[in-house]
C-alpha cells in the first residue's frame, strides 16, 4: 500500500467542506468497512509521486512523534524535580506553580502565530525552527542560579514545543486519509505520551546520577537533534495558497465567530487544561502531602499516570473511530469523558474510601482527550485551515492549564504548611474550584441554545458557499 505524497511545487487538492451533516451521512452510507490498520495505508488518491507506507512512517510520522514526545516530557518533568528545585531555591507553592505554568503561558501565546505559519509554510519548517527555542531554554534552565533565570528557561521551553501538537496534527491531515485522523492522532499521542513516562522513574534515575542540571543538558541536545532530524528527512510539502483553496475565506475571525467553537472551547479547556495542570505538578504534591507517600511510591504513581495518558490516547482514538461508524460523533464521547472526569476529581475531594491512585489514573488519561476535541473541530473546518483552527482551540487548552495551575497554587498556599506539607483541605478547596468550572462548561456544551444551533447552520451554509466560489 502507498499513500499519496504532494511533490514540492505542486498544490494540494482543492479544499473540501467537512461541514455538511448530510454529506457526512452519505459518505458513511457508501464507505465500505475496512480494517483500521489497512485503512491507514490506503492512498488518498491515485496519481504519480506515491511514497511507500514504510517511508511515510519513518519520514513523517516518527519525526513528529519525536517532537511531541519532548513536549510531553517537558510538560511533566517538574513534578519529578519539584523537590530538588524547592530545596535548592526555597520555592513556595505559588512560586512553584508559576515556574511550572509559565511553560503553558508562552505555549499559549505562540499558538495563533504558529497556526498561521503552519498553514502558510507547512509543519516541516515550523516545527524544526521552533524546537531550537526549546533547546536554548533547556540549556538556560540547566545553568540557572536564580529563580528568574529558571523562569526564563522554562518560558523558552514552552515556546520551543508550542508547535508540537498542532504541527503533528497538520502533518497527519496533509499525508493521511482525513477520515482516519482520530485513530492516527490517538496512535501519535500514545507514542508521544511516553515522554510523560520518561519524566517519572527514568528521569529520577538520571537525576540521581547526573543531577537535574545534567538532565536538562541532555534534553537541550535532544531538542536540537530532533529539530535537525525533522528539517532533513521530512518531505517538503508546499501548502496550497489561500487564494487557490478558499482558505482566505476562513481566517481566525471566522473561526472565532463560529458559535460551535465557543460551545467546545470552555469544556475542552477546563477538562484537558486541568488534567495537564494536575499531572504536571499537583498530583505529586497530593501524593506527598495528602497521601503521605515516600519518594519511591510517589514516582510509581506518577509512572502509572503517565502510562494511563499514553494508553488513554490510543483507546480514545480507537473508540472515536468505531463510534463514528455507528453515527456517534466525537462530541458525544467528549461529554461522557467530561462527566467521568468530574466524578474522578470529586472522589478525591470528598476522600472516598478508595485508593486515590484509581482516580489519578483516570484524571491523567483525560489529558489525551485532545484526540476528541480536534476530531470535533475537524467536522467544522476544512484541512487547509486546520493549523489555524487547531491553534485557536489550543490557546484555550494551554491557557487553561496555565491559569488553573497558577490558581491551584494560589489557593493551596492560603493554608500554612505544617512540617513542609500543606493540609488536605487546601487541595480539596483548590480542586473544588476546578470542578465547579468544569460543571459549568459541561452544562454549556451539552445544552446549547436554539439560537446557537440556528446560527451554526447559517454559518455552515455561508462557509460552504464561499469555498465553492473559491
Amino acid at each position: 500500500m502507498a499513500v499519496q505524497s504532494v511533490p514540492e511545487g505542486e498544490p494540494e487538492e482543492p479544499a473540501r467542506s467537512q461541514i455538511s451533516a448530510g454529506s457526512a451521512a452519505a459518505d458513511r452510507d457508501v464507505t465500505p468497512a475496512v480494517d483500521d490498520l489497512q485503512a491507514l495505508a490506503m492512498p488518498r488518491q491515485a496519481g504519480p509521486g506515491q511514497m511507500p507506507m514504510w517511508q511515510l512512517m519513518f519520514r513523517v510520522f516518527l519525526p513528529f512523534v519525536g517532537a511531541y514526545y519532548l513536549s510531553f516530557l517537558f510538560r511533566t518533568i517538574n513534578a519529578t524535580i519539584a523537590g530538588s528545585l524547592t530545596a535548592e531555591f526555597g520555592l513556595s507553592a505559588g512560586n512553584l506553580g508559576l515556574l511550572t505554568s509559565v511553560y503553558f503561558l508562552t505555549f499559549a501565546v505562540a499558538q495563533i502565530p504558529i497556526g498561521i505559519l503552519l498553514d502558510r509554510h507547512g509543519p516541516r519548517l515550523v516545527q524544526s525552527a521552533v524546537l531550537l527555542a526549546a533547546a536554548a531554554g533547556a540549556a538556560l534552565f540547566a545553568v540557572s542560579d536564580h529563580f528568574l533565570l529558571l523562569l526564563a528557561g522554562r518560558a523558552l521551553i514552552g515556546l520551543g514545543v508550542a508547535a508540537a501538537m498542532t504541527s503533528s496534527l497538520k502533518a497527519l491531515l496533509l499525508w493521511f486519509p482525513g477520515e482516519r485522523v482520530p485513530l492516527l492522532n490517538g496512535l501519535m499521542i500514545m507514542m508521544a505520551a511516553s515522554g510523560a513516562v520518561t519524566a517519572t522513574l527514568p528521569a529520577d534515575w538520571l537525576v540521581a546520577s547526573i543531577g537535574w542540571r545534567g538532565l536538562f543538558n541532555l534534553l537541550a541536545l535532544g531538542s536540537l537533534g530532533c529539530s535537525l532530524l525533522i528539517f532533513l528527512i521530512v518531505p517538503k510539502v508546499v501548502p496550497a495558497s489561500p487564494s487557490a483553496s478558499g482558505a482566505a475565506k476562513i481566517g481566525l475571525k471566522t473561526i472565532y465567530a463560529d458559535p460551535r467553537f465557543w460551545r467546545l472551547a470552555p469544556l475542552s479547556a477546563t477538562c484537558i487544561g486541568t488534567a495537564w495542570s494536575l499531572q504536571g505538578l499537583w498530583a505529586a504534591s497530593w501524593f506527598s502531602d495528602v497521601d503521605s507517600l515516600g519518594r519511591p511510591a510517589l514516582l510509581q504513581n506518577l509512572l502509572m499516570m503517565a502510562i494511563a495518558l499514553s494508553v488513554g490516547a490510543l483507546v480514545l482514538g480507537v473508540v472515536a473511530d468505531r463510534l463514528r461508524r455507528r453515527g456517534i460523533g466525537p462530541g458525544q464521547l467528549l461529554s461522557s469523558v467530561a462527566i467521568l472526569f468530574i466524578a474522578a476529581q470529586s472522589a478525591l475531594i470528598v476522600r472516598l474510601p478508595l485508593p486515590s491512585g484509581i482516580s489519578w489514573v483516570f484524571i491523567a488519561s483525560v489529558g489525551a482527550a485532545t484526540v476528541l476535541s480536534y476530531a470535533v473541530l475537524a467536522e467544522y473546518f476544512p484541512k487547509e485551515v486546520a493549523g489555524r483552527a487547531n491553534a485557536a482551540l489550543n490557546v484555550f487548552h494551554i491557557g487553561g492549564a496555565f491559569a488553573l495551575q497558577c490558581l491551584t497554587g494560589l489557593v493551596v498556599q492560603l493554608w500554612p504548611p505544617a512540617g513542609g506539607h500543606y493540609p488536605a483541605i487546601a487541595y480539596q478547596a483548590a480542586f473544588g474550584v476546578n470542578v465547579a468550572l468544569q460543571i459549568a462548561a459541561a452544562i454549556w456544551f451539552m445544552l446549547p441554545s436554539r439560537a446557537n444551533a440556528e446560527s451554526s447552520g447559517e454559518y455552515s451554509l455561508f462557509v460552504e458557499r464561499d469555498l465553492r466560489r473559491a
